[in-house]
């Protein structure tokens, strides 16, 4: 009775796991991007219709800014995978 019948084990099993789990982790930071991306501009519509008068509200805009920045960097290749 031959084996060669059985797949060959690494064939089955990625040669370095580790690169799956970080192409893995990358595909979902690419889609957290993206989302992020979209649902971030949403937040904004609020401060802008009660004004930036304030240092605070000033503050909350320009970080949802830097966010949605940062957000529109990071998702960017989502959509091409």
């Amino acid at each position: 009775m031959s084996n060669s019948s059985l797949p060959d084990r690494r064939t089955v099993l990625p040669e370095q796991p580790e690169q799956a789990v970080v192409a893995g982790v990358q595909r979902r930071l690419r889609r957290i991007g993206f989302w992020a991306a979209v649902g971030l501009p949403f937040l904004h519509i609020p401060l802008l219709l009660t004004g930036l008068g304030s240092r605070t509200a000033l503050e909350a805009f320009l970080v949802l800014v830097v966010l949605n920045v940062l957000a529109l960097v990071l998702g960017r290749p989502h959509a091409t995978e």
